[in-house]
């Protein structure tokens, strides 16, 4: 998009004000410099560091193999106007402001990212040794309880639960997941990709406790419902995320049930000049025939390009990805392309007890959905095919030894 296109196209918008200073937030500021924007752009962040990844919070922050991961970005150059350790209290679409610690905030267009909060385990409130980790504080907090080497505890075990126990077993420490559900990732997958997944645990020297429901925690120590006494050095809650929204209660921006904020499928919100992107929001996805609330870092890294396009004037700009994540856990690379929830067909490509393997899920005879461990090239040759919807041969697609792309038959 040229610059005089850019400007033709915002002559009526000479401030946005981006809520959250996540991946979402700050991607969409650059977006909307990338495509020209030639007017103000504040980010405004509730926590006080530098705006930072994720991702490596469970990793290498985690481990001291790197103090942190901020973003590689001049926001000075960029023209961007950074507030950082300021909360936001409420929005008033109809004035066009925001209500801030620092005071009123107008703008002409605001785009919410503030992203997720996770979900907290009920009674662990100021009892010591519970931790989350979601910030760049809970993974410094977290970091000299894996280098004194603690019996660790963790509830959950989801996607975060299994990357942060696969930390602390490299750092040495002993470690038990307790999942109430009957396996790992219940929530996400079905029960027979998920099997094989359950026997890494102990490969890597951690207990996996399926089935098992906390009754309390106590310091020191997790009780189960079963009068299972676990010592805990540290407990580390891992029971999923919801969208950071609280804040706009009141504000008439309609949120949906898990608390997210509601978008159309240019990703804007219910009141006029509002967007939404990232965790916090949920679209319309033709490609699925569903609304999806994908909390995952590429949906953070996509979405902003197609909230900038839609300031910008740029009408076209329909926003349905292929969801896509990835996960390092048990020394094991886990990606995932797709959405399975309308899949009538699962097909198997390798042998699940072994290093390298990946599932397919199809509806019809189209691909929409696979995850593969340890198969680079599938995830990528069946995110394409899923984005050009093209018809494959569900025999040639489990033969593990033939690229996934020469399954297609049309």
């Amino acid at each position: 998009m040229s610059e005089q296109t850019a400007q033709e196209g915002t002559a009526g918008i000479r401030r946005v004000v981006v809520v959250g200073a996540g991946m979402a937030g700050v991607q969409t500021a650059v977006a909307l410099r990338e495509r020209g924007f030639a007017g103000d752009v504040t980010v405004i962040g509730a926590e006080p560091h530098q705006p930072y990844d994720r991702p490596p919070l469970s990793k290498a922050v985690l481990l001291g193999k790197a103090e942190d991961s901020a973003f590689d970005l001049d926001f000075d150059a960029l023209g961007v106007d950074l507030r950082l350790g300021c909360e936001v209290l409420g929005a008033r679409p109809a004035d066009h402001e925001l209500d801030t610690e620092a005071g009123p905030v107008p703008y002409d267009v605001l785009v919410l990212a503030t992203g997720a909060e996770p979900v907290t385990l009920p009674g662990t409130e100021g009892v010591p040794g519970v931790h989350l980790l979601r910030t760049l504080d809970d993974a410094e907090r977290l970091r000299p309880v894996l280098a004194r080497q603690h019996d660790i505890v963790v509830v959950g075990a989801g996607w975060i639960g299994a990357e942060f126990a696969t930390a602390a077993r490299e750092a040495g420490c002993a470690v038990t997941v307790v999942e109430a559900a009957d396996r790992p990732l219940a929530g996400v997958l079905p029960a027979e990709v998920a099997a094989p997944m359950a026997r890494w645990y102990a490969d890597s020297g951690a207990e996996l406790r399926t089935g098992a429901r906390v009754e309390r925690v106590e310091p020191g120590a997790v009780v189960l419902a079963d009068g299972t006494r676990l010592p805990a050095g540290a407990v580390v809650v891992g029971i999923g995320a919801r969208p950071a929204t609280g804040w706009l209660t009141g504000s008439g921006i309609e949120l949906g049930a898990s608390g997210e904020v509601v978008t159309d499928a240019r990703l804007r919100a219910s009141a006029p000049d509002v967007y939404a992107v990232g965790d916090c929001a949920s679209f319309p996805s033709a490609r699925y025939g569903e609304r999806l609330l994908v909390h995952h870092w590429d949906n953070a890294l996509q979405g902003p390009r197609a909230v900038a396009a839609g300031i910008l004037g740029e009408t076209t700009a329909v926003y349905d990805p292929v969801p896509y994540f990835w996960s390092e856990q048990f020394g094991r690379f886990v990606q995932y392309a797709g959405h399975h929830a309308a899949a009538d067909r699962l097909v198997w490509r390798g042998d699940p007890a072994g290093p390298a393997w990946t599932v397919c899920w199809l509806r019809g005879d189209r691909l929409v959905a696979l995850l593969a461990v340890g198969r680079p090239r599938d995830l990528a040759q069946g995110r394409k095919l899923i984005e050009a919807g093209r018809p494959l041969d569900a025999r040639a697609l489990a033969d593990p030894g033939r690229p996934l792309k020469d399954a297609t038959t049309g």
